[in-house]
């Protein structure tokens, strides 16, 4: 028992000597300063976009139907297949019209003759000008009727309209149809598809910037759902007059260039359209953001190694880099890595890095997750 109070009596000893050493010489090293990652902002030239789902329309979309009555006699076209205007889609029978033409023409024929007598016994003075009159009025309706049913049997050749893929036949031959009315039969529908028609609804807050940053006629890129870049390029060329007061949004529209016709209308796509013109922007690594209650800040580096927030206006993403719109300046140092160990004010190691620029567009699209309504997206490269 005495040699354990002994032993306890050492070790405080040794203690209360090691303190008074300590007070008396060197105080104990302070840990060296976190070490971090700094570059200067990438600088490059972006446009900002717009995302919109939507889908494709045909620029014209055509319900054939027969100008004349009659017997259906055949079809000329592959049902599904591309046809051009002026093509030949099916053919009525023609000797009703045929007939109907000679009988005109005879009547025509008659018509001419009695004219002529008319103005032989109207130099003699052996009719009246008011018979002269009439029989001329009667030569004319002749030559009307003779062109009426030349066109009865144009019309019997039932021609494609506009140049597009053709449906399926609604009407086989062998069957009367009425023809050259409204509620006449509709035989088959053609729609053109090079190039196509894109429309999208935008909101009236994507409105007013397209307005504001004097969008325009701004580019437009396609994706369909099936595919992860944006391929199909185009252009907006129409925008509708009026917001719609239930919805708040605004039809638009963009010519789509479709060559060898393999978008189709009523195909579902995601947009991206410009919302404005190129501008010259510095962009940093969106891991570099930090929350300062209600703003967003990134970490500057000092000249002697101290480190400050800097208040910063976020623009879009392009890839895994964000838009400063405002708070930087070309030649500020920003902590890219190692922001997490690091306090306002503290002072730091730095390893300076070299920021390259994001990812491509279609990659910068994929990675950002689908919206579920129009909102504004990603910045590009211009």
């Amino acid at each position: 028992m005495l040699y354990k109070l002994a032993s306890v009596a050492a070790a405080g000893a040794s203690a209360i000597l090691l303190a008074s050493c300590n007070a008396q010489g060197q105080a104990a090293p302070a840990p060296p300063p976190p070490q971090v990652s700094v570059a200067v902002p990438l600088k490059q030239t972006v446009v900002d976009w717009q995302e919109f789902p939507g889908r494709f329309e045909a620029p014209e979309q055509v319900e054939v139907r027969a100008r004349t009555g009659g017997f259906l006699q055949s079809a000329h076209f592959t049902e599904g297949s591309f046809v051009k205007k002026g093509q030949l889609l099916f053919t009525l029978d023609p000797r009703p019209a045929q007939a109907q033409l000679a009988a005109a023409r005879a009547q025509a024929d008659l018509a001419r003759r009695e004219l002529q007598r008319a103005e032989e016994l109207l130099k003699a003075q052996a009719i009246s000008q008011e018979e002269y009159e009439n029989r001329r009025a009667a030569f004319a309706v002749a030559e009307a009727a003779v062109r009426s049913r030349a066109l009865d049997l144009e019309f019997t050749r039932v021609t494609a309209p506009v140049s597009g893929v053709v449906s399926d036949r609604k009407v086989d031959p062998g069957n009367v149809i009425a023809g050259g009315s409204s509620q006449a039969d509709v035989l088959t529908t053609v729609v053109s598809v090079s190039p196509i028609h894109f429309v999208f609804d935008a909101s009236e807050g994507q409105l007013l910037e397209r307005l504001r940053n004097g969008a325009g006629q701004g580019r437009v890129q396609i994706r369909l759902q099936d595919e992860a870049d944006h391929r199909w390029v185009g252009r907006v060329d129409f925008l509708d007059n009026a917001v719609d007061g239930r919805s708040g949004a605004v039809r638009m529209r963009a010519v789509v260039q479709n060559p060898g016709g393999f978008l189709r209308p009523g195909m579902f796509g995601r947009a991206r359209v410009e919302s404005g013109a190129a501008y010259d922007a510095l962009l940093v690594p969106d891991t570099a953001v930090v929350t300062d209650g209600a703003r967003r800040a990134v970490h500057v580096v000092a000249q002697d190694g101290s480190t400050s927030l800097r208040p910063v206006t976020l623009g879009p993403l392009r890839g895994d880099l964000r838009v400063i719109r405002a708070g930087l300046k070309p030649t500020d140092q920003v902590v890219v890595g190692g922001v997490q160990r690091i306090m306002p004010g503290q002072k730091v190691q730095v390893r300076t890095v070299k920021l390259t620029p994001a990812s491509a567009p279609a990659e910068a699209a994929r990675a950002s997750p689908p919206p579920a309504a129009s909102v504004a997206t990603p910045a590009t490269g211009a």
